[in-house]
């Protein structure tokens, strides 16, 4: 059996649009301009000002970076030039510490020189005072010895001196 669709079944029907969708439609259009008018140039704005924002801070970082390469560079420079103030000291140093070493060594030998000749010198004088002492004596003894040896007093006269 088929039966006739009434008129209360027809507006049930989800396909056919009726009033409200229409009404719908227009409060979204409304809303969508009054976003559109109101709400998109302030967020334009910021959109706009945090790109400004990056683009300042991207711009900061590279001046900081050439700032910093600009520093590490003048550092390298210090750093060698300390090195090479450190190695020309360093050397200078040690020249004048040869220097002194030559110096000392000099006037050791001096001394050692000195105390040599004095010493020989004393040794002489001594060696001469021991002979002035001793020759007396050496006349007698010779003459005791060589009576001992010959066996007969052997006599040392004092003319012969």
């Amino acid at each position: 059996m088929i039966t006739v669709a009434s008129p209360a079944l027809a507006s049930s029907i989800f396909l056919i649009p009726n009033g409200t969708f229409f009404v719908e439609l227009i409060i979204f259009v409304i809303v969508l301009v009054v976003l559109g008018w109101y709400v998109a140039p302030a967020v334009g704005k910021a959109l706009a000002d945090r790109d400004e924002m990056v683009k300042r801070a991207a711009e900061e970082s590279q001046t900081a970076e050439e700032k910093f390469k600009a520093a590490q560079q003048r550092y390298a420079e210090a750093l060698a030039e300390a090195r090479a103030e450190a190695g020309r000291i360093r050397e200078s140093s040690r020249a004048e510490g040869q220097h002194i070493l030559d110096e000392l060594r000099t006037r050791a030998s001096e001394e050692v020189s000195g105390l040599t000749h004095r010493a020989s010198e004393e040794l002489a004088a001594q060696r001469e005072q021991a002979l002035r002492e001793l020759q007396p004596h050496v006349r007698e003894l010779a003459a005791t010895l060589a009576g001992r040896v010959v066996g007969e007093d052997v006599s040392v006269s004092e003319g012969r001196r």
